[in-house]
């Protein structure tokens, strides 16, 4: 395209958009005298551009986080738990046998898989090494349907534990800090003792490793050990009776809602929690956590925000005269103040902009720019001594992108008021009186 067809163009467009628009446009992208007004600018936008790029990435950070922490610990705890009020739940099969005949309909979300357990508390020993764990009696083909332990065994599988074997199936912490390996023997203590001529003495049993689990949390890895259901219940005397039923359900985060409604079809006589309730402060805590980053990040981008106040006052004053022969030519002062408007916002849309793109494309990357980070400068920036995990998750949610968006236009929108106010009310008498 030739020169003078450009500047056509450009003739024609502006005829068509509105002369406070064009002009609050031309503004925004003219070469001022005062450099200051520019490198003022320059920085507004850069700052909005950071703060909007790391609330992206810090939110996508912590879904992520909050969201592989959920599989794992829902690898391997219940979405729903059925238990009664007694110390056992002695009629489980008959609970399970309700629970499937209910209609799917009924639910909000349908059942997909249901396991009876027994949990005890125990004490594992070899050698010299003791450790306090808490032992869940499974039936290793159900228990397939309502976790991923089967899917997270290091060595050995699930499937090994059978009834009257006395096989045992430890976290990979627990094995290590006991030292023993797949095939070897440790010692089951249980608190519940027998009363004997010499005294209450605690029943003990000998079980063999048939397989090490590891799912990456450390509250199970180090303290939870399987054994078959039917062993648990000849060691802890349980009989027929179990500590409950867990359920799998398609969608975990109708647990709240499926647990009330099973709650109406079971009676009063049960009691029903889900993993919301069993970990109900844990994830708090991340929410919080959250929305404690939000604030504190968009303060950030409320700072660069606000930038466009000075950028704004300065501006008004370079254009006095401008102003005023407007003003003279019968521009109203609220077109003065679009104007004003317009060249602020221009600002706060290209660094929001600027901003959600690089966000998003960290984002998206994370999990590629930070191993290639810590290779560069020799750094860790999650150790797995301390923290559950020690990759760093991201998941992108669009309705933060949005919202942060939304809140760094509305704010580049607000740091406009005061200096386009400023403007519509300049004397055209007065800012001449000086030119």
């Amino acid at each position: 395209m030739s020169h003078g067809s450009f500047s056509a163009f450009k003739h024609a467009l502006a005829q068509r958009l509105p002369y406070e628009l064009w002009i609050g446009w031309r503004y925004t992208r003219a070469k001022r005298n005062n450099h200051f007004i520019s490198f003022i600018s320059l920085t507004s936008m850069i700052g909005i551009a950071l703060g909007v790029m790391a609330l992206i990435v810090v939110l996508s950070v912590m879904n992520g986080f909050q969201d592989e922490l959920r599989q794992r610990i829902l690898g391997v705890a219940s979405h729903i738990e059925v238990r009664s009020f007694d110390a056992g739940l002695p009629d489980w099969q008959h609970v399970q046998q309700q629970i499937q005949s209910i209609p799917p309909k009924a639910f909000s979300s349908p059942v997909q898989g249901m396991a009876p357990y027994i949990m005890a508390q125990g004490m594992l020993t070899r050698d010299q090494a003791v450790q306090g764990v808490l032992i869940r009696g499974v039936l290793p083909v159900q228990e397939s349907a309502v976790s991923e332990l089967a899917s997270q065994m290091k060595v050995g599988q699930l499937n090994a534990l059978q009834a009257g074997k006395f096989n045992i199936v430890l976290g990979a912490d627990l094995a290590q800090a006991l030292g023993v390996r797949l095939g070897e023997k440790v010692v089951l203590m249980a608190p519940q003792g027998q009363v004997t001529p010499a005294g209450l003495v605690p029943r003990i049993k000998q079980f063999t490793v048939s397989g090490i689990f590891q799912v990456g949390m450390y509250e199970y890895d180090a303290g939870l050990a399987l054994i078959h259901m039917d062993d648990a219940a000849k060691l802890y005397r349980m009989g027929d009776q179990v500590s409950g039923i867990r359920l799998k359900l398609a969608d975990l985060f109708m647990a709240d809602r499926v647990s009330r409604e099973l709650m109406q079809a079971l009676g009063p006589n049960y009691y029903i929690t889900d993993w919301t309730q069993q970990h109900a402060n844990f994830f708090k805590a991340i929410q919080m956590e959250k929305r404690v980053m939000f604030i504190i990040l968009a303060l950030i981008v409320a700072v660069a925000a606000f930038n466009i106040v000075s950028t704004l006052v300065m501006a008004v004053t370079d254009k006095r005269a401008d102003i005023a022969i407007l003003r003279t030519m019968g521009a109203t002062p609220q077109a003065i103040r679009r104007m004003f408007v317009v060249q602020g916002a221009m600002i706060g849309v290209i660094g929001t902009v600027s901003g959600a793109v690089l966000g998003v494309l960290l984002a998206l990357n994370i999990e590629t720019v930070v191993p290639w980070i810590e290779r560069t400068f020799n750094v860790q920036f999650l150790s797995k001594d301390v923290y559950y995990i020690s990759d760093l998750p991201s998941k992108l949610m669009w309705s933060d992108v949005t919202a942060i968006v939304s809140l760094s236009i509305i704010l580049s929108l607000v740091a406009t008021l005061y200096p386009s106010g400023r403007a519509a009310k300049m004397n055209p008498a007065e800012a001449l009186r000086y030119e």
